[in-house]
């Protein structure tokens, strides 16, 4: 027999992301504790709304499921004397499993023979252990800024108001929160009242009687469907960002869709302002036009009573006009100077307290960026570029917008730096200094604005290490791992041609008597061993196997772009051959085992029998091959001209006795290998191949 199981937490409204994560958690933490218990189920629906959080678990059983439960004793020399008779060990164990000592069985495990209690355990009815199981969800889950409320213990995000538990139409006790379950829900704040559940499978439908839709899935729904209706009604489309769609989809029990206007003179401050204004601060979606630009309208989705729709729209309709005029007002403000002067500005704030002001990190900034330029092999107009947005960078998080709508930062820049007389590029170069963001984000469209991010990321690396605060655990406040992934992205995806040792040096030194150091070169090292464990990690998200990683960051570190070239190389040709380079691996490890650098790499022809002359000839042509596509960067020739070396080799070590009597010759085969060694090391340590 089988039952479906309702169990309801009501509460004040749960703010959106942390309602997300929760219904995340208890479908996780239901499952796993259903299995524990032992209680075979169907499926789990989870719902979860402003005001609620639940679980509909079909076909319930309604009987634990029985165990037979195995407990391994003392020895059975321990167990019984000389005379078979039980001792007190056997006596012990038994009446410890709750067996008679006669029911111990005998056998062997582990060599040896042992006495067992085989115990059968009957399962409990389902609406017994349900009641425990059901308290211990309440209290396992995990919120953000969980707080006692009024005189209890318990710690929930919000106050916990009514609990609902049924078990088919039975009610379950369940005791949380100083409230004990009942089958009385509680509907819309505004537009329903409690109502009484006959069941658990009528939940869904009995809430939609009182004016609440508790699937997010069937709210998400609706909304996307009445967003496009109402922005189509407009004559334009709808601008959904998904997280502010998705903070939408929990805010409302039962949505209502509907547009509002605002002034067209608004139109004239730049679209990213009033998209952050209606997205971010409102959570209004704007909508555009057929020719992609925005039109004056919005669309708002609300959670009062829809007779009344016309009313609370024209009270957005004000709220929305008083936060654009702000805008419009800030954005004036702003343009009454140029960009220039607002750079002057950033000496009166704090980057980090150890690493000076952001005028500080602004010189600092330009001064790495030439650097990494010269690295790069920039053309002049691009160096250009980028030293001028350099300069420029962080001159907007003083504006009055940029205070206002933080995340605006860069994007203000561009637009402030346009109308400064700037060229457009530098005014890319800043809006894409802050790119990418986090892994998989876009990066700058041009080598300046790539130098700048670069500069400005590296900076902040290598001052946060400077001062011996490396991201710890889950703590990196300056996001040193993301700007690291933005770096490491930029060099392999981008095509920033910039050297890994150097660039951290000049960071470094940038800093000047800020950062001191007991051994600069060991601070270099630490910082590179950092950047080169997220570029390890990077590589192994992007399918690459660890050991061709180790293989090639042990030949070539520095250039992270020729690294990831070299890994896509041996990796894809790894894949196709496997059994020639775990042969290839062994044959390099014996050779670097066996090899003496000491003796250098000429051998003489005269004193080889056909084996080494075979090999010999063999690296003649491979070396020739192999210094040509170095050099244009073909490592997919490289790795075939290596994998070609494979035969020789092999027929070398069956038939050459390489630690010869003779130290004429012996010395000249280590010579040889020498050469096998030295040309494998130019690409990548084959001895790091896992066989």
């Amino acid at each position: 027999m089988s039952r479906d199981l309702l169990f309801e937490i009501g509460t004040e409204e749960i703010p959106s992301e942390p309602l997300y994560d929760a219904a995340t958690q208890l479908r996780i933490d239901a499952e796993r504790a259903f299995a524990q218990a032992r209680l075979i189920h169907d499926e789990i629906i989870v719902y979860a709304s402003p005001r609620r959080l639940a679980i509909l678990v079909k076909g319930m059983a309604d009987r634990q499921e029985d165990v037979t439960l195995r407990h391994k004793g003392p020895a059975v020399t321990a167990a019984f004397d000389q005379e078979g008779n039980p001792t007190h060990a056997a006596y012990g164990f038994a009446r410890g499993k709750g067996v008679d000592v006669g029911d111990l069985v005998r056998e062997t495990s582990g060599g040896g023979d042992y006495v067992w209690a085989v115990v059968e355990q009957p399962g409990r009815p389902a609406k017994e252990v349900l009641p425990r199981i059901l308290a211990g969800l309440a209290a396992g889950l995990q919120w953000p800024k969980a707080q006692r409320w009024g005189s209890g213990e318990t710690r929930f995000i919000r106050p916990v108001r009514w609990l609902v538990a049924l078990f088919g139409d039975e009610v379950l006790p369940v005791e949380f929160a100083g409230l004990v379950a009942g089958r009385s829900t509680v509907g819309h704040r505004f537009l329903g009242g409690p109502v009484d559940l006959p069941a658990a499978s009528a939940y869904a439908e009995a809430l939609r009687g009182v004016k609440v839709i508790a699937d997010p899935n069937e709210r998400a729904a609706i909304l996307r469907r009445d967003i496009e209706a109402a922005a189509a009604a407009r004559g334009g489309r709808a601008v959904v960002p998904e997280k502010t769609f998705a903070e939408v989809v929990n805010l409302v029990e039962w949505p209502t869709v509907a547009s509002g206007r605002f002034d067209e003179g608004f139109l004239e401050v730049p679209r990213e302002v009033l998209e952050e204004a209606m997205e971010s601060h409102q959570r209004y979606f704007p909508v555009e036009g057929a020719d992609g630009s925005l039109a004056p309208y919005f669309i708002v989705a609300h959670n009062g009573d829809p007779a009344r729709t016309e009313a609370i729209v024209a009270g957005h309709e004000r709220v929305i006009r008083a936060r654009l005029a702000d805008a419009a007002f800030f954005y004036a403000e702003d343009r009454k100077h140029s960009l220039e002067e607002y750079v002057h500005r950033l000496d009166g704030i704090i980057f980090q307290k150890r690493l000076g002001t952001l005028g500080d990190k602004v010189a600092r900034i330009e001064r790495l960026t030439r650097v990494l330029a010269a690295q790069a092999s920039a053309d002049p107009a691009d160096t250009a570029y980028a030293m001028r947005a350099a300069h420029l960078c962080k001159a907007d998080l003083v504006t009055h917008v940029v205070v206002e709508f933080t995340s605006l930062q860069g994007v203000m820049g561009s637009y402030y730096a346009l109308a400064s007389g700037e060229a457009p590029e530098v005014a890319e170069a800043i809006v894409d200094h802050y790119k990418p963001r986090f892994a998989g984000d876009e990066l700058p469209r041009s080598m300046a604005g790539m130098l700048v991010s670069a500069a400005d990321k590296l900076d902040t690396i290598c001052g946060i290490h400077g001062i011996g605060q490396p991201p710890s655990g889950s703590s990196d406040p300056y996001m040193v791992r993301r700007f690291t992934i933005g770096v490491i992205s930029m060099i392999i995806d981008g095509g920033l041609d910039i050297n890994l040792d150097g660039a951290i040096r000049a960071a470094l030194e940038g800093y000047g008597d800020k950062l001191t150091f007991e051994d600069f070169d060991e601070a270099v090292g630490n910082i590179k061993a950092f950047i080169l464990t997220r570029f390890d990690n990077v590589l192994r998200e992007r399918g690459y196997a660890y050991d061709t990683i180790e293989a090639v960051l042990d030949s070539q570190s520095d250039d992270l772009a020729d690294a990831h070239a070299r890994c896509a190389a041996l990796q894809s040709a790894r894949d196709r051959e496997p059994e020639t380079f775990n042969d290839l691996s062994i044959a390099y490890r014996r050779a670097a085992h066996l090899c003496n650098m000491r003796l250098g790499s000429t051998v003489d022809e005269s004193i080889m029998g056909p084996a080494e002359i075979a090999l010999a000839h063999a690296l003649d042509v491979a070396e020739q091959q192999v210094d040509a596509a170095m050099a244009n960067g073909r490592y997919d020739v490289v790795v075939k001209e290596l994998a070609s070396l494979r035969p020789p080799i092999d027929t070398f070590f069956e038939e050459v006795l390489v630690m010869d009597e003779d130290e004429k010759v012996r010395n000249n085969r280590l010579r040889l290998l020498n050469r096998f060694v030295l040309l494998f090391g130019r690409f990548a340590d084959m001895g790091l191949i896992s066989v």
